[in-house]
This record gives structure tokens, C-alpha cells and sequence, in this order.
């Protein structure tokens, strides 16, 4: 059995308090862009992606832009090996399958053209790439206050030293653990949430040039090659 809902949100800045399914849920962004925050990482998925959410796993949505989404629950039964949240990229076939699903309301493995479809679905779900939108966070409570306060203003340049000397951490300390809980250092880190933030502005179609300054880049090509870099696609494309 796969269940599905179409839900949309207007207005900059909303988010869904945290919560569970009993369901694996597939969460496709027809529009606009989500951030979902679960344990210790964040993901976001901005338009024509998804999210898979396993089931009774606890998270929080916060939505960028006019936010148009269609979900698919997946029956336990059918699926029941997913255990980590991971961003998709949408193939058009499996878009296409998603709206066809959200037309119908729902699919039953008892009728024999559903099963076929629905087979067809977890199919696609399986085969689908997974887009790097992932951001970790640090699990130490010294580092985690530290992570914090460069995500409550992703667009500014956080120096290491001197958040080193705010929270009374050393240096190589902070370094160490952020590197080992992270697997990233804290410059690629601070890119990657900063490259992150930047989508909020493409996501409610703002030029180019303005997410390059809600990213802190003074230079747009640089911005442009860094985003590329990191998520494979250029911010123009997304």
C-alpha cells in the first residue's frame, strides 16, 4: 500500500514542528525549498527533489519561499530497510509517478494495475541518486554551540579562531572534533552551510547575485564554482 497528500505553504518562512510517521515518507518539493532537520544533521531539499524520511524517525521541517510539496507514505511492509533520511534527485519518470500516485490517492498491492505501479515506484525510489544537500552537526556540546551560532547567520564569515576564544575551546581542540564528528573540516563546513543558506534566495526566485550575498561571496563566479563544486549543478540550473 502507498498512501499520498499534497499539501503547499505560502509565505517566506514556516516550519512543521517535530514529529514522526509510522510510515516510510517520500516528501517532494514541487516548489520552494524545505529544510529537514533529524538527530544530528540537516538536509535540505530544494525544488524538484525529495527527502526520504524513515519511519518513527523524529524530525523538523522549516520551508523557504511558496513551498508546494506531495508526499508519499510507503507501507512498512513494502520497504523496510530504509533507515537513514537522504535528499533524491528526481528523475521525470519518478516525478511523474509521484503525481500520478497523488492523483489517485492511493495504491492498493490487492489490484493488480496498483501493484504493478506501485512496483514501479519503489523501483525508481531505489535506483534514484542521492543529492549532497546533507549537513552534519557536531554532537559535542562545545562544538555543537559553536555550530549553532555560524548556522543562526550561515551569510557571515566566522572566523575559527575567534569562535575558538568565544566558547573557551582551543583551537586544534575545536578542529579535531569538528573533523571527527563532521567528516569535514570547519572551513568546508561553514562553506557548505553557507552554499546552503544561499538557496533560501533561489528558492523564491531571486537573481543569482543576491544568493551569492546571503552566501557572503563578494564574487558571483566564485559563488557560482563553489556551488557547482559542491552539489554538481550550478545555482542557475536549481
Amino acid at each position: 500500500m502507498i498512501r499520498s497528500a499534497a499539501l503547499g505553504f505560502s509565505g517566506g518562512d514556516f516550519g512543521l514542528l517535530e514529529h514522526t510517521h509510522d510510515w516510510p515518507q517520500l516528501l517532494y518539493a514541487v516548489s520552494g525549498a524545505m529544510t529537514l532537520i533529524a538527530g544530528n544533521a540537516s538536509w535540505l531539499v530544494p525544488t524538484g527533489k525529495a527527502v526520504l524520511i524513515p519511519m518513527h524517525c523524529r524530525h523538523s521541517i522549516r520551508m523557504w519561499g511558496e513551498v508546494s510539496m506531495r508526499t508519499l507514505y510507503l507501507s512498512p511492509e513494502l520497504h523496510p530497510d530504509y533507515t537513514h533520511c537522504k535528499v533524491l534527485n528526481v528523475s521525470p519518470l519518478l516525478r511523474e509517478l509521484i503525481l500520478r500516485v497523488v492523483e489517485l490517492g492511493a495504491l492498493d498491492e490487492r489490484v493488480s494495475e496498483q501493484a504493478r505501479l506501485a512496483g514501479v515506484v519503489l523501483d525508481e525510489i531505489q535506483r534514484a541518486e542521492v543529492s549532497p544537500t546533507v549537513l552534519p552537526i557536531p554532537v559535542d556540546s562545545r562544538v555543537r554551540i559553536v555550530a549553532q551560532e555560524v548556522l543562526a547567520e550561515p551569510g557571515s564569515a566566522f572566523a575559527l579562531d575567534g569562535l575558538a576564544r568565544k566558547h573557551g575551546i582551543g583551537r586544534r581542540t575545536l578542529e579535531r572534533i569538528w573533523r571527527a564528528e563532521t567528516g569535514m573540516s570547519f572551513g568546508l563546513w561553514q562553506q557548505k552551510a553557507r552554499l546552503l543558506y544561499s538557496v533560501r534566495a533561489l528558492s523564491e526566485l531571486r537573481p543569482v547575485t543576491e544568493a551569492a550575498l546571503d552566501a557572503g561571496y563578494a564574487s558571483v563566479s566564485a559563488y557560482i564554482a563553489a556551488f557547482k563544486r559542491t552539489f554538481g549543478y550550478t545555482p542557475g540550473r536549481l
